[in-house]
């Protein structure tokens, strides 16, 4: 299934293909995780014990695999402490999946909740566990999102979170269909079967837009690079870059 929307900056929609179906969110759910931390004036430099146990959205534990987490950073520092903005920079920059659940952890998921309903999206899009709450996932218990969402989602954003979804250092997928240089605001996520990116593309020429593509099948292999789903969705940013200026007359 392949969704796609494509809103000009704070406008309507002017592009919905299977927008509204739900698909695994993968790590586009640290996105929410994010904006609950700058919202909810905790000190960013408050040091954060770094654990690896985390209460379940079902009760009981759960806990990470280091094997599985892109980034090694947080781990070398397991045992010792970490501020929570340096956390939150590391949850979106390089997807780490430690640091989403410590700042999960800081926030609580009413936090998240709450901002996924103060950007207007559907029920059929939460964030109600940790990426890797094994128990959840066993008890039904899923982090779902449409592309439409997302977009609500990135529209919704304060400027400060947005800067730091600027620091993405996974420049696939929607980045790599843009010219090199290109600003963009942007968080993917990516698990065997599913590939997912979205953004706040900011041309040099022409205002702002906001992209989303969902694809869960067989195109997605599970890599950070080289997934043949990354090169699907590059392709789609490609075509939606080359329609900029029009996107700015379209209502």
């Amino acid at each position: 299934m392949l969704s796609v929307a494509v809103a000009p900056w704070q406008r309507p929609p002017v592009i919905l293909r299977n927008a509204d179906v739900p698909h695994y969110a993968a790590s586009t759910m640290k996105v929410a995780v994010l904006a609950a931390v700058h919202r909810s004036g905790l000190d960013l430099d408050r040091q954060v014990p770094v654990v690896n146990a985390f209460r379940s959205a079902v009760g009981g534990s759960y806990a990470h695999s280091r094997a599985e987490d892109g980034d090694p950073e947080p781990w070398e520092l397991l045992g010792r402490t970490a501020p929570l903005g340096w956390l939150a920079d590391r949850m979106v920059s390089h997807s780490s999946n430690l640091a989403s659940s410590l700042c999960l952890a800081a926030v609580g998921p009413a936090a998240v909740a709450e901002v996924w309903r103060r950007a207007g999206a559907s029920a059929a899009s939460g964030s109600p566990r940790g990426i890797e709450d094994t128990p959840a996932r066993a008890a039904g218990v899923t982090n779902l999102v449409t592309a439409h969402d997302l977009v609500r989602l990135l529209t919704s954003l304060e400027p400060a979170v947005l800067a730091r979804l600027e620091r993405n250092a996974h420049a696939v997928d929607l980045a790599a269909g843009l010219p090199p240089g290109t600003r963009l605001a942007s968080k993917n996520g990516w698990i065997d079967g599913v590939r997912h990116g979205a953004a706040v593309v900011y041309p040099p020429d022409a205002p702002p837009y906001v992209l989303a593509v969902c694809y869960t099948g067989p195109l997605a292999d599970g890599r950070d690079t080289g997934d043949p789903a990354a090169r699907l969705l590059a392709r789609i940013s490609s075509r939606v870059w080359d329609c900029r200026h029009r996107l700015a007359t379209q209502s």
